[in-house]
C-alpha cells in the first residue's frame, strides 16, 4: 500500500494558489449592470424598442467579467484569464456603450 506524500510542492508550472483580494472597480462595474439589467432593461434595446442582442451579449460579458475579477478570482488559464478579467469587463462595457449610442443615433 503506498502512501501519500503530504509535502509535495506544486508543480512548477503551477503556482500555488495565492488569493487575489477583492477589486472593486470591477465588482462596481459589474454590480452596475445587474441592476441597470433588472432595472432599466431597456438598455438592451435600441431605438426602435427592440431587443439588442449585441449590446445584451457586451453588457452581459462586462457583467460577468466584473463579477469574476471583482469577487477576487483569477483563473490560472491564459485563456479565460483574458476573457473575464478587468480589462475585458472596462472594454466590453464601452463596446456596449457604443453600440447603444450608435444604435440610438448619437454619432
Amino acid at each position: 500500500m503506498s502512501e501519500l506524500k503530504q509535502d509535495t510542492p506544486a508543480p512548477a508550472d503551477r503556482a500555488p494558489y495565492q488569493p487575489a483580494g477583492l477589486h472593486w472597480p470591477c465588482l462596481l462595474l459589474g454590480l452596475t449592470c445587474m441592476v441597470l439589467g433588472s432595472f432599466v432593461p431597456t438598455v438592451f434595446a435600441d431605438a426602435k424598442g427592440e431587443a439588442d442582442h449585441g449590446i445584451a451579449t457586451l453588457v452581459f460579458w462586462s457583467m460577468s467579467a466584473g463579477f469574476i475579477r471583482g469577487l477576487g478570482f483569477i483563473p490560472r488559464n491564459r485563456f479565460f484569464r483574458y476573457i473575464f478579467g478587468g480589462w475585458a469587463a472596462l472594454l466590453t462595457f464601452a463596446g456596449a456603450a457604443l453600440l447603444w449610442a450608435r444604435s440610438h443615433g448619437m454619432f
